[in-house]
């Protein structure tokens, strides 16, 4: 009883999280599974031990068995919940097969910001599993005076029988998975128990890998450069700002104060206006920035694999123009796999964290200090090398959750009442510190006249604008809207402003516009923002997590396409920047599935160009 009791308060407690004033038919709808499971989980032990009753040493074994398959369960569900407390994302199988290679990054993510006091309930469940049964039996037979004899349970006694009690618990067990959620209120994964969904996800993951995929050839995977008359070697910096969403900076919201410097900057630079990651998650929006491509649409790390990218990559192309590369990172390079991932872009030298003298810095996430520990090597390194051409990557760490900017030696403002967010913000302002003390360094070092500069979110973030937390699946706007601007000294300096739809992989083709050179034997899908862009385009972007959403946008139109999980959404950015009036039904249905299919033939279109990539 306290496991299920356990089991349905951590339930309850996500239930609670969700906004919009549900229901009572609509709890229920959300709790049913885990009611059915929990009942079909109890009525299937009570029936192994009527089973075994009489057989004393395969008793015992049962008991072992159900007290480490209870305690498995209690644990899956704890982490299942805090999962979805510090992210707003149901856990899966797709998500547990990612995390587990790196369980010691993701482990920080599910124990961070736990209160005492949870710790505290999941010890005492998981002591209770093991050894309360025997206690509790104990204490009441002693207080009823129970002897040996009057607990022995008589041969011929069974309530309905084994076989009974296992039909029933199938029976239960069947109803757990039949989910008949109201689209409005959450995804069909969180309805279902979460042992049940990690289950049903891993069964129609191993269904999907079994279908084979026809491998096509990148149309950029043969391309190289030309140089022509209008060629001028000038020096590329790739400046990427963390987890930052297009309305958390100065320049596209001038009633936040967070990113002066990075305003000031604006003013004299090319910026674009509708901006887009294409995966709002940081390895995938990087192989976007770095390699003009879309990321492979899975949660594995495909493009961190040798030969893993379809495509030839912004540094590898300029090597082979003779430039020098060089990839800086405030975080450790465990995370995300960036050692594999820096290597197929082509950089030749790498300064993780674990290669930085990190004394005196302070720590701004569980797995990163503040980014000025990346400045004395960074300087070291234009020094020697600055002579010559050269590609440098600076990978910020600070606007990732947990947000630790508060009380560093910068100081801190008050830009919201709500602790996340104003954590969050500060943390922007403690990157804009940073580029701020990055741009005076190529400054002081006579390197800033000839240095293009190009500074990027790699996705949003969400606070439950939507119900979502974090940004791995937060396909609104605060999770793919970010800021891009170019500034580039002696080349864009009037301020110019990009107004159509821009997306990541438009980073590689306009700094090679800006650079003169030309794409030879190969085509990448994005556009350089120098010149008009298609007024028909249409972004595609999909989120990290398989199978839970994708979406694209056509003008100011806005589909989302929930695979099922919750209803489809359409929204008129236009009239409804902040996407609250959910516009599907308005729409013909045929419409609606056109769209539909364009989502799922993009999907697929990609997952073909890394077919031959994944092994």
């Amino acid at each position: 009883m306290p496991f299920l009791i356990y089991d349905l308060a951590l339930k309850a407690s996500d239930v609670a999280s969700l906004t919009g004033g549900l229901g009572f038919v609509q709890i229920v709808d959300l709790m049913r599974s885990d009611v059915f499971f929990d009942l079909g989980y109890a009525l299937l032990w009570i029936g192994i031990f009527v089973a075994v009753r009489t057989r004393r040493l395969l008793h015992g074994a049962v008991v072992v068995l159900f007290h480490v398959t209870t305690v498995l369960i209690a644990v899956v569900n704890t982490f299942a919940h805090q999962y979805y407390q510090e992210t707003g994302t149901t856990l899966d199988y797709g998500i547990v097969a990612a995390v587990i290679p790196n369980l010691g990054e993701v482990w920080p993510i599910l124990t961070g910001g736990v209160a005492s006091s949870a710790w505290a309930i999941l010890f005492g469940a998981l002591c209770y599993a093991l050894f309360g049964p025997w206690l509790a039996t104990r204490a009441t037979g002693r207080w009823w005076g129970w002897s040996a004899r009057h607990q022995s349970t008589p041969s011929g006694v069974s309530f309905l029988g084994p076989l009974g009690l296992g039909l029933l618990a199938f029976g239960f067990g069947w109803l757990s998975l039949l989910i008949g959620v109201n689209p409005a209120a959450a995804s069909k994964p969180f309805a279902r128990d979460p042992f049940v969904n990690l289950i049903v996800t891993g069964a129609e993951e191993a269904r999907a890998e079994e279908d084979p995929v026809q491998t096509v050839e990148h149309p950029a995977a043969h391309a190289s450069l030309a140089q022509t008359s209008q060629t001028q070697k000038r020096n590329v910096v790739l400046i990427h700002l963390e987890s930052t969403r297009a309305m958390a900076t100065t320049p596209y919201n001038e009633d936040l104060e967070t990113m002066p410097f990075l305003n000031e900057l604006a003013k004299e630079s090319l910026l674009a206006e509708r901006a887009y990651t294409t995966v709002p998650h940081t390895s995938k929006a990087t192989t976007s920035v770095n390699c003009g491509v879309f990321p492979h649409l899975v949660t594995s790390m495909t493009e961190a694999l040798p030969g893993g990218i379809p495509a030839p990559c912004l540094a590898g192309l300029l090597k082979g123009q003779g430039y020098k590369t060089v990839f800086f990172q405030s975080s450790t390079k465990r995370f995300e796999n960036f050692p594999g991932l820096v290597n197929n872009f082509g950089y030749e030298e790498y300064y993780p964290l674990e290669a930085i003298d990190t004394e005196g810095f302070e720590k701004t996430n569980y797995f990163g200090l503040e980014d000025d520990v990346m400045l004395k090597p960074s300087e070291r390194w234009l020094r020697e090398h600055g002579n010559g051409s050269f590609v440098a990557e600076y990978l910020l760490g600070t606007g990732h959750h947990h947000y630790e900017c508060l009380g560093t030696r910068y100081g801190q403002e008050d830009f919201s009442e709500d602790d996340s967010i104003n954590r969050y913000l500060n943390c922007m302002r403690l990157q804009d510190i940073f580029l701020e003390n990055l741009i005076n360094q190529y400054k002081e070092l006579g390197l800033y006249e000839d240095t293009i500069f190009v500074i990027y979110g790699d996705h949003g973030e969400g606070f439950g604008e939507h119900g979502r937390l974090g940004h791995n699946d937060t396909i609104y706007e605060e999770g793919l809207k970010v800021p891009l601007i170019f500034h580039a000294p002696g080349l864009l300096e009037k301020g110019e402003r990009v107004e159509e739809l821009s997306n990541l992989t438009d980073i590689l083709p306009t700094v090679l516009d800006l650079l003169g050179y030309e794409v030879r034997d190969g085509e990448y899908p994005g556009y350089s923002l120098l010149h008009p862009l298609p007024e028909d385009r249409t972004l595609f972007f999909s989120c990290w997590f398989e199978d839970q959403c994708l979406a694209n946008i056509r003008g100011s139109e806005k589909y989302i396409h929930h695979y099922g999980n919750q209803a489809d959404e359409f929204f008129d950015l236009s009239e409804d920047p902040l996407e609250q009036r959910n516009l599907v039904s308005e729409h013909p249905k045929q419409e609606m599935a056109q769209r539909r299919e364009e989502l799922l033939e993009w999907r697929s279109s990609v997952e073909a160009t890394y077919a031959g990539h994944t092994a």
